[in-house]
């Protein structure tokens, strides 16, 4: 089940759109599948994500026939090749904070969407509750990588981490991302001390119970990568 890449985790219930459709539509798919973007298409080539941001401001009467072919799609470089490793399609999902996730094949044409709630269901474990923990990502060049020294700045917050995973930045081969998971449900004063010490942070979410549900299934999601 480990091995599992994007192409095994395509979900076909969920169409994309077309340049050609307009605000309307896409506001009506929006709901009706409960999700937060849907995928743009130009013939099979993949524009970019439409969102619920993005109609907002042309969903006046007016411009409801407006083409989504007129937006400023968003998205349009975040997406994964078809034989990629779950690994990849979930940390796409975390660093873009998407719900869904579009796979290209090796010509780079559209074959469909991997959702989070889908993957997490494929591997049939239960969620983790929120109020156990919390996740913290940090960017840096990889000379200033030292698990232990950042370990001893989140210990002087009397936190632990639970568990580290570090990734090369695909957009700086001279940068790491290091994804920790801290056994606190509050990040305010590890994020301050990381900071003070020179630390990016690019991404961070709080195990706390009042949430959002889709930012609660991106911290469960992130949470299960972690574990896994």
């Amino acid at each position: 089940m480990h091995s599992m890449i994007a192409e095994d985790l395509l979900n076909q219930m969920i169409p994309p759109l077309k340049v050609s459709d307009t605000v309307g539509k896409a506001a009506k798919w929006l709901e009706e599948f409960h999700v937060g973007q849907l995928p743009v298409l130009d013939n099979r080539a993949y524009r970019g994500l439409v969102t619920g941001a993005d109609l907002a401001d042309a969903e006046q009467a007016e411009k409801n026939n407006q083409l989504l072919s007129d937006l400023p799609l968003s998205f349009a470089d975040v997406h994964v090749q078809h034989d990629q490793h779950f690994y990849s399609v979930m940390e796409v999902a975390i660093q873009n904070k998407i719900q869904l996730v579009p796979v290209l094949d090796d010509q780079r044409e559209y074959m469909g969407v991997v959702t989070v709630s889908d993957t997490l269901a494929a591997f049939g474990q239960p969620p983790i509750a929120p109020g156990q923990g919390a996740v913290i990502v940090l960017s840096m060049e990889e000379r200033d990588y030292s698990l232990g020294t950042i370990s001893r700045y989140i210990e002087e917050n009397n936190a632990k981490v639970l568990s580290a995973h570090v990734a090369q930045d695909e957009h700086d081969p001279y940068r790491i991302r290091l994804t920790l998971k801290v056994n606190t449900p509050s990040l305010t004063r590890i994020a301050a001390t990381l900071e003070r010490f020179g630390y990016a942070i690019t991404a961070q979410f709080n195990g706390v119970a009042e949430v959002g549900e889709n930012e609660q299934e991106r911290y469960d999601a992130l949470l299960k990568y972690l574990s896994l």
